[in-house]
C-alpha cells in the first residue's frame, strides 16, 4: 500500500483524497491518502518539520503541501527540482530513500488550464491578487504565457515585494510590480487572478470590487472549493469570461501522483473522479 497525503490548515474539505485513492484503485493499487490538518489536530506552524519527519519514517511516498507551508516547507527539504527552484515554493513532495525532494506542479497547472479555459485572453496587463506560495506559482506561469505587465496585490508588502524582486531577475524588471496594500482597483487591466484564499467556504467574500468589472475583463479563481466563487459569480453576470480553480487543481494534482507513486496518471479519469466527488 502507498501512502501520501496533505498538509495544510483547514483542509479538511479537500477533495485530494478522492482522486488520489480512485485513481490508484482505477490502477489496481491500493492508496491510502491522510488529510493533516493543523488546524484540526491542533498542531503549531513549528511542528511542520517535526510531522515531514515522523511521516518520512512511517514510510510515506511523498506529501502535497497546501497554504500556509508551500514556501514555509523550503529549508526543511533536501533538495528542490528545477520546477519548485523556479517557483520558490513546493506543492508536492517525494520521499525517497529518507531523502525529501520538493517538486512544484502548480505552475505547470495553471499555465495548462488557463491555455484550455481562456484560449486567446488578452494578457497585456494582469492583476494577481496573492503572492503566496500558490501566487507565486501562478505568476509564473503568467509571465511565462507572456504577461506583458502583471500587478501583483497581498496584504503582506514584504511578500508582495519578495515575489516581485525574484520574477523581475527572471523576466525582466518592466514586466512585474507590486502594489500598495489595499490597492486592488481593477480599472485598465485585461483580467483578474485570484491566488488568495478568499472565495473559500470560509472566507466567501471577493477579494476585489466586483460592481467595477467590465464584461471585456476574464477573471480566474484558483479557489475550486466552491467551484463557482462569489468571484466568479459576480463577473460571469457581468459578462466576463471566467476559469475556475478545476483545471488547475486537476492537472496538479495528476503531475503530483505522478511524482508520489511513479505511475502515469489518468487526466480526463481525474477529471471524472473530481466531478464525480462534487456532485
Amino acid at each position: 500500500m502507498i501512502c501520501s497525503g496533505l498538509l495544510g490548515r483547514s483542509i479538511l474539505a479537500s477533495r485530494s483524497p478522492w482522486l488520489h485513492e480512485q485513481e490508484a484503485r482505477a490502477q489496481g493499487m491500493t492508496l491510502r491518502y491522510e488529510l493533516f490538518d493543523f488546524d484540526d489536530r491542533g498542531w503549531d506552524d513549528a511542528a511542520l518539520g517535526e510531522v515531514l519527519t515522523d511521516l518520512a519514517a512511517r514510510g510515506f511516498a511523498g506529501l502535497n503541501v497546501t497554504y500556509p507551508f508551500k514556501q514555509a516547507i523550503l529549508p526543511l527539504l533536501d533538495e528542490l527540482a528545477e520546477g519548485a527552484q523556479m517557483v520558490g515554493a513546493v506543492n508536492t513532495v517525494a520521499m525517497r530513500d529518507s531523502r525529501l525532494i520538493g517538486h512544484n506542479t502548480d505552475m505547470s497547472g495553471f499555465r495548462d488550464s488557463f491555455r484550455a479555459g481562456l484560449p486567446g485572453a488578452a494578457v497585456d496587463r494582469v492583476l494577481q491578487l496573492g503572492a503566496g506560495g500558490a501566487g507565486a506559482a501562478v505568476a509564473n506561469a503568467l509571465l511565462s504565457l507572456g504577461t506583458g505587465s502583471l500587478e501583483i496585490a497581498d496584504i503582506d508588502p514584504g511578500r508582495s515585494a519578495a515575489l516581485t524582486a525574484g520574477l523581475r531577475q527572471r523576466y525582466g524588471a518592466d514586466r512585474v510590480g507590486a502594489r500598495v496594500p489595499g490597492d486592488t482597483s481593477t480599472d485598465g487591466v485585461d483580467g483578474i487572478v485570484n491566488t488568495t484564499p478568499l472565495g473559500m467556504a470560509a472566507h466567501p467574500e471577493p477579494p476585489v470590487e466586483t460592481a467595477k468589472l467590465r464584461p471585456e475583463q476574464w477573471v480566474a479563481d484558483i479557489v475550486y472549493f466552491p467551484l463557482e466563487t462569489q468571484l466568479l459569480r459576480a463577473a460571469r453576470a457581468k459578462g466576463c469570461r471566467t476559469l475556475d480553480g478545476s483545471g488547475m487543481v486537476i492537472a496538479q494534482a495528476a503531475a503530483a501522483f505522478e511524482i508520489i507513486t511513479g505511475l502515469v496518471a489518468d487526466r480526463e479519469r481525474m477529471q471524472r473522479s473530481f466531478l464525480a466527488a462534487l456532485s
